[in-house]
């Protein structure tokens, strides 16, 4: 077996195990830690797709800033230790069939697509272009869009804590 082969196996088994103890531990801490997991091994599959600048902003955004935002809101509210209660069967056999049917379907798109090669050029990675974009406010830039999520995840962080708060 090739290196990338055994590599994509790897990371992909690791994005599916840990998003699954993520969504079904019963510890807030540690289902925050299991999406960090997953997170960075999805970044290893974007750099093992030469898709660098994708893989670093997974890692400084997502994994670097959302998951420790939300491991601050955990630990700022003091529920570090809370535990979920368990699931009701009905929810747990809804989230199956919701999930099952989801995967279907994916998985019918994919084998009815002709993924047929393209002759196009790929175009060429200009880090001065990606660099004015993400600091210009104009049509193609990304400074504007950014700030607007970064002030719309803060709001929720405020709000959540005021409604845990509310909780005592």
């Amino acid at each position: 077996m090739e290196n990338n082969v055994f590599m994509f196996y790897l990371f992909s088994g690791t994005i599916l195990f840990f998003s699954v103890l993520a969504v079904t531990s019963r510890r807030i801490l540690r289902a925050a830690v299991f999406l960090l997991f997953a997170l960075v091994a999805t970044s290893g599959i974007y750099f093992m797709m030469n898709y660098q600048f994708l893989a670093g902003v997974q890692l400084a955004l997502y994994a670097g800033g959302i998951v420790v935002l939300i491991i601050f809101s955990i630990l700022l509210t003091h529920h570090i230790s809370y535990k979920f209660d368990r699931t009701p069967l009905v929810n747990l056999t809804l989230g199956l069939v919701v999930a099952t049917t989801g995967a279907a379907l994916s998985i019918f798109t994919l084998i009815r697509f002709p993924f047929k090669p393209t002759a196009n050029v790929p175009a060429g990675v200009d880090m001065q272009l990606i660099g004015r974009q993400l600091m210009d406010t104009g049509k193609n830039g990304y400074a504007l869009p950014f700030e607007v999520i970064s002030i719309l995840l803060l709001a929720a962080m405020i709000a959540a804590i005021v409604i845990a708060k509310k909780g005592k």
